[in-house]
């Protein structure tokens, strides 16, 4: 039967995207993205909705857009996420919505997040604000990051009349969503213009400022009544390996933050990445995808390198498919143990050894062990490190705020030690996705409402 088939999104053919930054996914047509709405079966108990982190409402907006109503679909969806077009492109809805879906059972799940990307464009495109009328109160908040979490929080805040100030390290707002997630995958047009969204609701947004040294955190509890912080985790981890420090050795964070915010991609980039022939990207997730495929555009010879088999590999389906027909090369079940360097300490391989899965590690994923005597080499004059990375204590400065065992913010339904100061996101959990960020953005909010406000206090 047809309609036990989604309807898959077109792309730009792979011999030519693997040449430029332009989006892989070139969205649905309209009548693609009605054929795509007709499948979902409206179901009473809507699953989906489950799987969804901020429990946007499916169904209801898919009925809308069935009837062709794409603001009433795009207001729906925006009572519960501020960033839906950024979440239609980079959530992992095949492991959280879409996994949920009963149409799945027997057949393909509903296109879900294609669906929200559709609607979200269309909005845009079409100059749809769907902005809540808001009356203002005296309260105001600080907000540390303006990636997804710090984001997530000033737009519920600012929704029940908050004051809200972001503050941001770097030149331009978005996080990650900016500097992390390349032009191919996320427009940058499309962050900022959902970041206008919230200025337009009146939050103010202010860049190059260091919290923790231009302003200090105990600074910025005696001006506001809360202050809010999601700075992510955006400290690169690396293998501890002998050649490490040697010249060709960078994390993904370096090489994905100077093509995304400095466009060393062009010709004429202030800060060119350094020419290499081969590159070998050591990991596995979205940011290990994100940075081979990025140099696989600037006409290296990309290969991911991981430790555990395809199976295992946390990153999302759709970007290891397009990662192989880009013709990226997979090497499962290896592992560097040492950067080969010359005399001048520049890149020319690695020691490698052969690795074999064992039982199951606590959190279900296997564990994996070295193969003793099957040290090999491999020939390259690049290796970047792409192993998932930690919080920056920066903006904590002299401050008494705890920390966990692993030196991650601790906290209580967002609220961290301090009295009026909440956190959430990476700096909380650890290196996550974007929707996950989102939510606890989205709850640490609603915790600040609840205290200041009085609201809610039924949904305890």
């Amino acid at each position: 039967m047809e309609d036990m088939k989604k309807i898959e999104m077109k792309t730009q053919d792979a011999p030519v995207r693997n040449h430029n930054f332009e989006e892989v996914s070139l969205g649905y047509t309209k009548k693609e993205a009605m054929d795509e709405a007709s499948r979902c079966l409206q179901c009473k108990v809507p699953k989906c909705v489950e799987g969804c982190p901020v429990n946007i409402k499916i169904p209801e907006f898919i009925a809308a857009l069935k009837e062709d109503n794409i603001l009433e679909a795009y207001r729906i969806i925006s009572e519960s996420s501020s960033l839906s077009a950024i979440c239609g492109r980079v959530c992992p809805q095949e492991r959280q919505c879409e996994a949920r879906c009963i149409r799945g059972i027997k057949g393909d799940s509903i296109a879900i997040g294609s669906l929200e990307r559709y609607v979200s464009d269309e909005a845009f495109k079409n100059g749809y604000e769907s902005l809540p009328k808001v009356s203002k109160i005296n309260k105001t908040v600080a907000i540390v990051g303006s990636g997804p979490a710090g984001l997530a929080c000033a737009y519920d805040l600012a929704k029940e009349g908050f004051d809200v100030t972001i503050y941001e390290v770097l030149h331009k707002a978005g996080g990650v969503l900016t500097y992390g997630i390349p032009e191919f995958r996320l427009p940058k047009e499309i962050v900022s213009a959902q970041i206008e969204k919230l200025e337009k609701l009146g939050v103010s947004i202010k860049t190059n400022i260091p919290i923790g040294n231009a302003i200090t955190l105990n600074e910025l509890q005696e001006e506001y009544d809360a202050v809010f912080i999601g700075t992510g985790a955006g400290l690169p981890r690396f293998m501890g390996i002998p050649g490490e420090d040697a010249s060709g050795v960078f994390s993904a964070n370096e090489i994905l933050s100077r093509i995304n915010l400095m466009g060393s991609f062009k010709k004429d980039a202030k800060t060119p990445i350094k020419h290499a022939k081969v590159a070998y990207v050591i990991g596995g997730g979205n940011v290990a995808m994100d940075a081979v495929r990025s140099l696989k555009r600037l006409g290296i010879d990309a290969h991911i390198m991981y430790r555990r088999s395809e199976e295992e590999l946390p990153a999302r389906q759709m970007e290891v498919i397009h990662a192989k027909e880009e013709e990226i090369e997979f090497h499962f079940l290896e592992n560097p143990v040492k950067i080969l360097v010359d005399e001048e300490n520049n890149v020319i391989g690695m020691e490698v050894v052969d690795m074999e899965l064992v039982e199951e590690e606590a959190g279900g994923r296997r564990g994996v062990r070295e193969i003793k005597h099957s040290n090999h080499e491999v020939s390259c004059d690049m290796v970047v490190m792409a192993l998932g990375t930690g919080p920056n204590h920066e903006a904590l400065k002299e401050s008494d705020i705890i920390l966990t065992e692993k030196k991650l913010i601790q906290v209580e339904n967002g609220k961290t030690s301090l009295d009026n100061v909440y956190a959430g996101g990476d700096v909380v959990t650890g290196s996550a996705t974007v929707i996950l960020a989102m939510e606890a953005g989205k709850k640490a909010a609603l915790e600040i409402i609840r205290r200041y406000t009085g609201k809610y206090q039924s949904d305890k």
